[in-house]
């Protein structure tokens, strides 16, 4: 088992894990289905044909809406439902082998089966200050029998997943978006901003909205280079160091509070369940990168492979994709 993966957070092997299975979903859909992009369209489609949809819009909007339309409450309330993704489910299996993969489901599902909200599918688009957005006020469970053992795996990473940056938004001035993609990374000497996507594995344009909120709430400054080049740097003030510091206590307190509350044994059996997928988590030593290269046509295969994946999904209005692309 890895080391460093040992030394991630909760959190953190849950991301990488839905992102990793999120984008193999994304680039074989955009392989099989005729669609549209800003930049070309697929040899099956054409320029009017539909845009490209990532697997996040599609599980959170657009699966539920009909020709005749939905109203926006109608379309909240079925945004609860099962989802399906039996195929890239069952190559991972194959993958990574069908005990490995029915063990993280029965570890996942258990504690779904005691969170006592009823969470989306997938994660939500990320809102202001790129904080997740729980379920609205007052809004119950749902309790029937066995309703776990239903839903797809992507939707139990998700529901977990989202119900642990619930619990840490609610105890910090920080999203889990941005203390973990880009606070995690940054010091107070100073970060070239160019080599905060690939030291991330989010998009530039997920890192410039994390910088400007850090900016505007003083916990970060972006400047020239003391080293002459024309590149801009990004450093913590001492204000975002307390942030930083308080990122990383807060995840070992939530993380303590789920021993206690799930078990510890149902913890450490979900930890090391992810732990074995991910393995050294970089694209030379992870298995999770066997399945994301992209097809030779697809858009991914324009932009620069990632050496890492999100430590938190990156899920912006801008295209759903979990990098923030």
């Amino acid at each position: 088992m890895s080391v460093v993966a040992a030394c991630l957070p909760l959190s953190a092997l849950l991301s990488q894990v839905l992102v990793a299975f999120t984008i193999e979903f994304d680039n074989e859909f955009e392989r099989q289905s005729p669609h549209r992009t800003t930049n070309c369209s697929s040899a099956a489609g054409s320029r009017s044909g539909p845009w490209l949809c990532s697997l996040v819009m599609w599980s959170n909007c657009m699966r539920f809406v009909g020709e005749n339309g939905v109203s926006v409450g109608e379309l909240e309330r079925l945004a609860r439902t099962p989802t399906n993704l039996g195929g890239i489910e069952k190559r991972w299996q194959d993958r990574f082998g069908k005990d490995e993969i029915d063990q993280l489901r029965e570890s996942l599902g258990a504690m779904i089966s005691r969170i006592d909200v009823e969470l989306p599918d997938c994660l939500p688009i990320l809102g202001y200050g790129l904080f997740s957005r729980g379920p609205a006020a007052g809004r119950s469970k749902e309790n029937e029998a066995g309703a776990a053992s239903r839903l797809s795996l992507l939707a139990l990473w998700s529901r977990v997943l989202l119900a642990f940056a619930i619990e840490f938004e609610r105890e910090s001035e920080l999203s889990l978006a941005i203390g973990a993609n880009v606070v995690r990374v940054l010091d107070e000497k100073g970060v070239r901003v160019r080599d905060l996507p690939l030291m991330t594995g989010v998009s530039k344009e997920a890192i410039s909205m994390a910088l400007g909120f850090l900016r505007n709430r003083k916990m970060a400054v972006v400047e020239p280079d003391p080293a002459g080049s024309r590149a801009k740097v990004v450093r913590l003030t001492p204000k975002g160091r307390e942030a930083q510091d308080a990122y990383h206590r807060l995840l070992g307190v939530i993380e303590a509070r789920w021993q206690a509350r799930f078990g510890k044994v149902a913890i450490r059996t979900l930890r090391e369940s992810l732990e074995r997928l991910t393995g050294e988590p970089s694209a030379k030593r992870s298995p999770l990168f066997q399945g994301l290269k992209p097809y030779p046509d697809g858009w991914r295969a324009s932009v620069r492979a990632p050496d890492t994946l999100p430590h938190y999904l990156m899920v912006l209005h801008r295209g759903g994709f979990p990098d923030g692309s």
